[in-house]
């Protein structure tokens, strides 16, 4: 009976140790530091918005040496006025920065569109076409620089799909932002506007689709990061 009396104790005592050293040996779990959250944080951004970076200084920083394009490269870029006077065919006023957020692929003639005219804008239509799965990113603008009357033909033509965004604009005006060659008309040439509302590039008079095809493919190209097909706001 003794015995087993002097044996209670030092199972206590044996088992007070154990629980000690167990408590004592495993470690507390470690925390990130909040610093190093906010790091990871960062860097994942950054690994993200790299490619848009890149984008925007090829486009804006390292652009095309202007002896490489058939088309005239605008240098510095022209900012679409935010009071140039645009209305609609039926006389509502139109605000500029509606146009922005899609390549515009613009026209500019009378409303009575010539045989020089309809020449552009078939050009003008075949080469949206022609940029094939980046045809979207592009639309098709007609400026008018008069208030004679679109032939009904013609107008019908601009309804085909896609339609043509057809609008008036004083040529006086115009002028601040869009300009020809010396000595040529505004429908010897087509002109392209970025998605900022930059005019980025004119063509010679009487253009080679063909040739000006290059020119626009390279400039959606430099662009395909940071800009989609649809209007962005």
């Amino acid at each position: 009976m003794s015995g087993s009396k002097s044996s209670a104790p030092d199972a206590a005592d044996h088992l007070t140790e154990a629980v000690a050293l167990t408590v004592h040996d495993v470690e507390p779990p470690t925390l990130p530091r909040p610093g190093r959250g906010r790091l990871t944080l960062l860097l994942v951004l950054l690994a993200c918005a790299a490619p848009v970076i890149v984008s925007y200084f090829f486009y804006y920083v390292v652009r095309p040496e202007p002896r490489n394009n058939y088309a005239t490269l605008i240098q510095p870029t022209r900012t679409l006025p935010a009071g140039l006077p645009l209305k609609t065919l039926q006389g509502e006023a139109v605000a500029p920065k509606s146009l922005k957020g899609q390549w515009l692929l613009t026209v500019v003639s009378s409303g009575a569109c010539d045989a020089q005219c309809e020449a552009r804008l078939y050009e003008q239509r075949q080469l949206r076409e022609m940029m094939g799965r980046e045809r979207d990113r592009v639309e098709k603008l007609w400026l008018i620089i008069d208030d004679a009357p679109v032939p009904p033909a013609v107008l019908a033509a601009m309804q085909a799909q896609p339609p043509v965004t057809v609008l008036r604009v004083p040529a006086a005006d115009l002028q601040a932002w869009l300009t020809t060659e010396a000595g040529k008309a505004f429908n010897e040439h087509l002109f392209l506007i970025d998605p900022m509302g930059e005019w980025m590039m004119r063509t010679p008079a009487q253009p080679d689709p063909m040739r000006f095809k290059k020119d626009m493919a390279r400039l959606l190209k430099a662009s395909a990061f940071w800009d989609r097909a649809g209007r962005q706001p």
